[in-house]
């Protein structure tokens, strides 16, 4: 542990540190922190507070990333993830979250998953308590098929045609945002500068675009007999993690109750399990349990005080 050294995280360049990282802690349930595109994708979407990311820490053994304590949405979620056999580090990471991270309103918790036991035991033995829990589900291959058909009157989008859009405005509405007003206002409502065009995505919006490890290739994207595009799928595919991870998928409201959403999922899993994918993300919704899905990442919040 003598050659352990820390560093601020900036974006331009500790982009690359953070994925290997986070390929290499990788585990099914996310046994030893969030898989790669957790990160990235908050970083490149809009809906990401970016204001606190000099605030995350990188630690190095030598030149290898081997742990990270980061934030998302909101700020005041703190995450970590480290390498097997650095468990040494656990304490001093848990320290460095409450000391710097940030904490407004006492509103800081530590994020963390079942299989971090040394981390949870460092923030226990620091005054923390376990306040809450969730569980996501997940979609096993190995145990799994999806199989769901694409519905008449709808027809698939091959991504490299996609007009982002299009995109947008599929997004815009099938994330419930037509309360804010129509899709039309948004230059309005976001400021100067900014673009009508920015997506959930991660394709076009004001931070990196496209993501580095992006893998838009395998979204899916459904359109009806008007070629309005009204459901979307993003797929980040881990082939070193045999990962297929999922976000985000949204359908337009006007659509919803007919499978597409399932259909698209079919989808990722009929290009996804001949390359080797073993498990694919979803989420806490039930909509994923009627289709197959599965309990598999348990999530525990610590708080103090």
């Amino acid at each position: 542990m003598q050659h352990i050294t820390t560093k601020q995280f900036q974006i331009m360049t500790d982009i690359q540190p953070v994925w290997s990282l986070m390929e290499d802690t990788y585990a099914h349930g996310f046994q030893n922190g969030v898989p790669a595109p957790f990160f990235e994708y908050a970083v490149s979407s809009s809906w990401m507070n970016k204001s606190y990311l000099h605030l995350n820490r990188l630690w190095f053994d030598g030149d290898r990333p081997v742990g990270f304590v980061f934030t998302e949405d909101p700020v005041t979620n703190v995450f970590f993830n480290l390498l097997p056999g650095y468990e040494a580090l656990a304490a001093e990471m848990v320290e460095y979250a409450e000391r710097h991270m940030p904490n407004f309103r006492q509103e800081q918790q530590l994020v963390l998953f079942a299989g971090q036991a040394a981390l949870i035991d460092a923030a226990m033995k620091q005054g923390y308590t376990r306040r809450d829990e969730s569980v996501d589900l997940i979609c096993d291959f190995r145990k799994t098929a999806l199989r769901y058909p694409l519905p008449e009157g709808f027809h698939f989008v091959e991504p490299r045609a996609c007009d982002p859009l299009k995109l947008a405005v599929c997004t815009w509405k099938g994330f419930d945002q037509e309360d804010k007003g129509p899709f039309e206002n948004w230059l309005e409502e976001e400021g100067p500068g900014w673009t009508p065009a920015k997506s959930y995505n991660g394709t076009v919006g004001p931070c990196i675009a496209p993501s580095p490890h992006a893998t838009h290739e395998y979204d899916v994207i459904i359109a009806n007999e008007q070629e309005e595009y009204v459901c979307y799928s993003g797929m980040w595919w881990v082939s070193k993690n045999k990962l297929a991870y999922m976000e985000p998928l949204c359908t337009v409201p006007a659509f919803r109750g007919r499978g597409l959403a399932a259909a698209a999922l079919s989808r990722h899993y009929a290009r996804l399990k001949p390359l080797g994918a073993e498990l694919m993300t979803g989420g806490a919704n039930a909509f994923y349990r009627r289709i197959g899905y599965e309990d598999g990442i348990h999530w525990l919040y610590l708080k103090k005080g």
